[in-house]
């Protein structure tokens, strides 16, 4: 059935600018019928029925591909009147997981299939008295803006104590819409911090006991208004949350009222495990802790290895829980951010771990990848994204992904669905050839040209961190050449699978060709990254091995010389590559290999007390201390742990 054919965007009269809150309130009597609200914003919420909380949390999507959430809320209503509260954050400026459009809310309430109510300038509406807007005070260029909320404002407006309320205006935005695609997290009991440190009663260090995604909540007393900040993180420095990471800033400040006190944010989702609070004046806290939510999946039963090979299982495995929200994130504290080469791991793994394979999930972040509409004929760096930067060896990696999400699945019709995106893609690429048939890097400052955390294959990034390819020149190298290579097969598969033409017949030979001929270096028997240079990189010769650049005695010896660690070593979330050529040129011979290097990277995890896996080997203290002790891309142990043991 068509949605919202009577029900119009609306915000709050009088209301603009970003770093917004409004609150949306409509009464409306139930008969008895099984009745269903649908909903959608920009850019995230909190719903209230008859002032119990019922669910937050908007899908990250596009004005063209706007998802709304379908909810049953029959259980929540009563005979008679009821009243329906919504608290919508518009976050208005671009970052790399919002894309700013106009502020807005849309719902619509079904009885007993017939839509009796709609949003419409009837429904009531104010600025949040308690959340403070245009504040815009942010956190990282990733997560978006922090808050401030005053509780000595709060007067009960969910409960229909209404002040200040007036009809809401009509606003235009012209949206496509698809129902969410995937479940609703799942929300856990309250789990509450353990108190690491009391300074004062001003200052409370607290422990969740492990790596937790979810939703901020405490409960404390105050026997006068002030100001307390709450920090979060992964880890302690000197006993203390590392609040200021470079320019990051994991906080949000709590105006307390005098009395009791007692608030949960719905909508800022945390990931960490040590929480921080300081107040101006002595408190009494009752509690903190985070609510977690939970993608529902179901891990399979894993009863291979020893005792260390079901720790590092069952590390990989929680760290590919924690990293599923309404998409797949890289690492839930820092950047909660849908990457097309992240999400490949996690895919993989997931297939695994997973009962059903997860495939419905996978489907759903695909498709959220085909909806982006980059202007360059790449794909933007993150899903959705309003930053105009891309990594274009991330866009390779998508035809990788879309191949073996069909292999796995048999859904064989998804192929049609993203043929024209992976054509473009590869056209774009293939329009980067030269005469020498090599595919040459994209130059200018959008274009990060970034394969890896490892030397020589970072790209160049500024004293800001922000990547800088203007001053790259547009030559070629060894790893996008393999890529396209890799790109190129990989939607031959595709069009095989889903009966399509394959307008590249004979080009992923061609460029194979041409690649190992320029880049190959007989005398040393190893692929060197660029012609201007003699670095031999590990990643760049086992992607070499893994997509047939390099074969036969070629192959053979390369993977001698990947096996003896002599070479510039790839991060863990490239290892699988390295694993995937040394497996496939000889599988007996360097089986104990691959399993014998999972586990001496794997274990200093184990022994250092993570319930997570590290973003690298470094653990927290990469790159300038921003480095992520939960990130979804190197649960791969779960991938070659069950082929191998």
């Amino acid at each position: 059935m068509a949605v919202f054919e009577k029900a119009k965007w609306i915000w709050a009269d009088g209301l603009t600018g970003a770093d917004a809150y409004a609150e949306f309130y409509k009464e409306f009597t139930w008969q008895g019928e099984k009745t269903l609200l649908r909903l959608s914003a920009d850019s995230d919420y909190t719903l209230w029925i008859n002032g119990k909380m019922v669910a937050s949390n908007q899908y990250g999507d596009y004005e063209w591909y706007k998802v709304y959430d379908e909810l049953d809320i029959t259980p929540y209503l009563n005979k008679g009147k009821n009243a329906v509260a919504v608290l919508v954050w518009y976050f208005g400026e671009n970052f790399q997981r919002y894309i700013a459009c106009q502020s807005g809310l849309i719902f619509e309430i079904e009885q007993g299939g017939q839509v009796c109510v709609e949003s419409d300038e009837t429904t009531l509406s104010r600025k949040s008295l308690a959340y403070q807007s245009g504040r815009k005070k942010w956190m990282t260029g990733q997560l978006g803006f922090s808050y401030l909320y005053d509780a000595n404002k709060e007067d009960n407006w969910i409960d229909g104590k209404l002040q200040g309320f007036t009809p809401s205006v009509q606003v235009q935005k012209h949206c496509s819409f698809v129902l969410r695609p995937i479940d609703k997290l799942v929300l856990k009991p309250l789990k509450k911090a353990k108190l690491v440190e009391n300074q004062n009663n001003k200052l409370f260090v607290l422990d969740l006991g492990e790596e937790r995604v979810g939703l901020f909540s405490f409960a404390f007393s105050s026997n006068q208004s002030q100001k307390l900040l709450i920090s979060y993180g992964e880890d302690l420095k000197d006993n203390r949350v590392r609040r200021m990471v470079g320019p990051r800033d994991f906080s949000f400040e709590y105006m307390a009222k005098k009395g009791e006190n007692a608030y949960t944010n719905y909508m800022l989702r945390l990931g960490g495990r040590y929480l921080q609070i300081e107040s101006e004046e002595e408190i009494t806290l009752d509690f903190a802790g985070v609510i977690p939510q939970v993608y529902p999946v179901k891990a399979k039963a894993f009863d291979k290895g020893d005792s260390v090979d079901k720790a590092i299982y069952n590390l990989c495995v929680n760290s590919l829980t924690l990293c599923m929200m309404e998409h797949y994130v890289d690492c839930p504290w820092r950047e909660q951010c849908l990457y097309a080469y992240d999400s490949r791991n996690q895919m993989l793994c997931g297939y695994d771990a997973f009962e059903g394979g997860n495939f419905a999930y996978v489907r759903a972040n695909l498709s959220l990848m085909n909806q982006d509409r980059y202007l360059s004929g790449l794909m933007a760096i993150c899903y959705p994204c309003g930053v105009d930067l891309t990594i274009p060896s991330f866009c390779l990696y998508y035809a990788l992904s879309v191949k073996e999400y069909m292999e796995n699945s048999k859904d064989y019709a998804f192929g049609e669905v993203v043929y024209a995106r992976i054509k473009r893609i590869l056209d774009t690429f293939l329009a980067q050839r030269k005469d020498d048939g090599l595919v040459y890097r994209f130059a200018g400052k959008d274009n990060w040209n970034f394969y890896d955390w490892s030397d020589g294959s970072e790209g160049e990034i500024d004293e800001n961190s922000i990547p800088q390819g203007a001053g790259e020149n547009p030559i070629p190298d060894a790893q996008v050449n393999i890529l396209t290579v890799m790109a190129l097969k990989s939607f031959e598969r595709i069009c095989a699978l889903a009966g399509l033409d394959y307008p590249y017949q004979g080009v992923a030979d061609e460029l194979a060709q041409a690649t190992y001929t320029a880049f190959f270096n007989k005398d040393k028997g190893l692929m060197r990254s660029t012609l201007q240079d003699e670095k031999y990189l590990e990643l760049v010769n086992a992607l070499a091995v893994k997509f047939g650049v390099i074969a036969g005695k070629d192959a053979q010896g390369v993977c001698e010389k990947l096996a003896s660690g002599t070479l510039t070593p790839c991060s863990l979330s490239m290892k699988g590559f390295t694993y995937d050529a040394l497996l496939a040129v000889d599988s007996e011979n360097y089986r104990n290999f691959v399993l014998a290097d999972i586990r001496s990277n794997y274990k200093p995890m184990l022994d250092a007390g993570a319930t997570a896996t590290w973003e690298t080997q470094d653990g927290a203290v990469a790159f300038a201390n921003a480095g992520s002790l939960c990130h979804g891309w190197t649960a791969l142990p779960i991938y070659y742990f069950t082929r191998l043991l």
